[in-house]
């Protein structure tokens, strides 16, 4: 069995994390972090991991994360950095769901997230949690950066036509839409009921921290220079997450040909699913699952492409994957907990 600790279990993805691992049958929860909940049962906080969880939050000070296999960080930014080098030292595999090990540039992430890196010498054996495209170097690495939501999405529908040379990489456009739940479990004006409900709105388009993230990725499926416009959306709803991916064809291909070619790329993908031509995938089809589903379309048959992305932003844009990782970190199936169907309606 697998011991696994999870250290910012109060979260939306915290709790995500302890609602896949409860019923994974290679893992032993062993510890859950909290310093403010220190003590207080799992499932009096959430109640729907009665019987299931029997563990109590533990404060950070009182708990031997060292004694685990795998640490989960679903934590804010900069706490998985200040003590992974002791956990490494211990033996312990890392897998932080917040930014510490996703961007390699230092000055980058100093710039985006205003905290200075304190381990920058560990990002170097990082590897970036996107099974899809990093599938063998999650395999033999002891620290992941699990990667942001919509860059999920963005990567996995650019990739393909990026990688084949068919999009003109500098005019790629992401006009993405996110659940509430993406801004986690704190109290926000923006985030209330009488906010949120019943209203969409765009924000960061100046800048967003995943810019940099998704950037540095999307280099890597080209030579060519990489320009991207990135708007995220705040939609009233609590969990789902819809990507639209504009790009422009730079070679006269078929519409059989784009269906083909991202077909081939993800035929053997478990938790990517490539829908028929001009599909419309919902949000709703993927909730609670790690499933990701994409489909293309083409305007008149023009040169712009249309890539259609949906998933669940706490799943594959969050704790499924991560969960995904763990399972190729230790070498079992990376199916195994994520079977979950989407919940409908």
């Amino acid at each position: 069995m697998i011991k696994v600790g999870i250290v910012g279990g109060t979260g939306y993805t915290g709790v995500e994390l302890l609602r896949i691992l409860a019923a994974h049958p290679e893992v032993q929860l062993t510890c859950i972090t909290s310093r403010k909940e220190d003590g207080l049962p799992v499932a009096e906080m959430y109640p729907s991991l009665r019987g299931r969880v029997s563990l109590a939050f533990s404060s950070p000070d009182n708990t031997r994360l060292g004694d685990c296999d795998v640490v989960f960080f679903a934590t804010p930014h900069g706490v998985a950095m200040s003590q992974a080098r002791e956990l490494l030292a211990s033996g312990v595999k890392i897998i932080d769901l917040a930014a510490d090990f996703r961007i390699k540039n230092v000055a980058e992430f100093e710039k985006w997230y205003g905290i200075p890196h304190t381990c920058p010498d560990l990002l170097e054996g990082a590897v970036y949690g996107l099974p899809e495209l990093q599938r063998e170097a999650i395999r033999s690495s002891r620290l992941i950066g699990n990667p942001g939501c919509y860059p999920t999405t963005m990567q996995l529908g650019y990739y393909p036509f990026l990688k084949a040379g068919l999009i003109n990489p500098g005019q790629l456009i992401a006009d993405c839409k996110s659940g509430v739940s993406g801004a986690g479990r704190k109290a926000e004006i923006g985030t209330l009921f009488s906010e949120a409900s019943d209203n969409l709105k765009a924000y960061s388009v100046a800048g967003h921290r995943h810019v940099p993230e998704t950037l540095e990725q999307l280099r890597k499926m080209t030579n060519a220079s990489v320009g991207l416009v990135f708007t995220p959306h705040l939609i009233p709803m609590i969990r789902g997450m819809h990507s639209t991916l504009y790009a422009t064809l730079n070679h006269p291909v078929s519409n059989d040909e784009l269906q083909q070619l991202v077909e081939d790329t993800y035929r053997n993908e478990p938790f990517v699913d490539v829908m028929p031509f001009a599909s419309h995938p919902e949000t709703r089809s993927v909730r609670g699952s790690n499933t990701l589903r994409i489909s293309l379309h083409r305007p008149g048959n023009g040169t712009t492409l249309i890539i259609l992305v949906v998933q669940d932003n706490l799943m594959k844009g969050a704790s499924g994957q991560a969960v995904q990782c763990m399972n190729l970190m230790s070498g079992l199936p990376e199916t195994v907990g994520l079977t979950q169907l989407p919940i409908l309606p």
